[in-house]
């Protein structure tokens, strides 16, 4: 975890910073309208009718509420893309040869060819 964090850069901060404010921001905003039964307003000592912040309030809050929902949804959807890991370099898979695959030699037999030795030999002259 703590290496995907040191691989964030300011594009991921900024849009998880962008995101968190406008999830807090539309929290804020829904709470603070006037719904049916009151809604938070009714907890500061409104009345079942009022807004908490005056009669014309309902309408601002409305056109708030739904810009911030929509910059809720264009930001989730551009974070899908800014958050998308980069993919690691692979190396290509390593050849393969089936067990039974077995060339023929010149002589036409099907002999296994002999494992070489690990260490390579060297001819030493005194």
């Amino acid at each position: 975890m703590i290496d995907t964090l040191a691989q964030m850069g300011v594009k991921h901060y900024l849009v998880a910073t962008l995101f968190i404010l406008i999830c807090l921001l539309l929290m804020l905003v829904v709470l603070l309208q006037k719904g049916r039964g009151g809604g938070l307003s009714g907890a500061f000592g409104g009345g079942g009718g009022h807004s908490a912040f005056g009669a014309k309030t309902g309408d601002v809050f409305t056109w708030i509420t739904v810009a911030l929902a929509a910059g809720f949804v264009i930001v989730a959807c551009i974070g899908t893309f800014v958050f998308i890991p980069e993919p690691l370099a692979t190396t290509p898979p390593p050849m393969l040869v089936p067990v039974g695959d077995e060339t023929p030699g010149a002589d036409g037999s099907t002999a296994a060819p002999q494992p070489s030795s690990a260490e390579p030999t060297t001819e030493q002259g005194e």
